[in-house]
């Protein structure tokens, strides 16, 4: 099972998260659920903006380690490097789990054909 490291961050940009969870798509429900966790209502982290996926649970531990040990800077430019915008990244996250969940609807509901 794949394991996700990941960054979020509020709308002003404020705010940086670094985070590690075995269901990216989940840990994100939960944030927008749960919107003054970390902070006031102002700095809901809601926009993720970069994540790494990673075979094992101690890869991604390792990389969680450090990438919270970097600066603001440091992970700002991690962010820029894949994600100039800035955009929400959880939209194409979205958007992969319906079409996987549409081709598992597709295929368990296919008619079969009796001759």
């Amino acid at each position: 099972m794949e394991k996700f490291v990941y960054i979020v961050t509020d709308r002003n940009r404020t705010s940086l998260h670094v985070g590690m969870s075995a269901n990216l798509i989940k840990t994100l429900d939960f944030y927008k659920q749960m919107p003054n966790l970390f902070f006031d209502s102002g700095q809901q982290l809601t926009r993720l903006v970069y994540f790494e996926e990673f075979k094992t649970e101690a890869q991604a531990l390792a990389r969680f380690k450090l990438i919270s040990r970097f600066t603001r800077m440091q992970k700002e430019r991690m962010v820029r490097s894949c994600n100039p915008d800035w955009i929400d990244l959880t939209i194409g996250l979205d958007f992969e789990n319906i079409l996987s969940a549409r081709k598992l609807n597709t295929q368990v509901s296919m008619p079969l054909v009796m001759s």
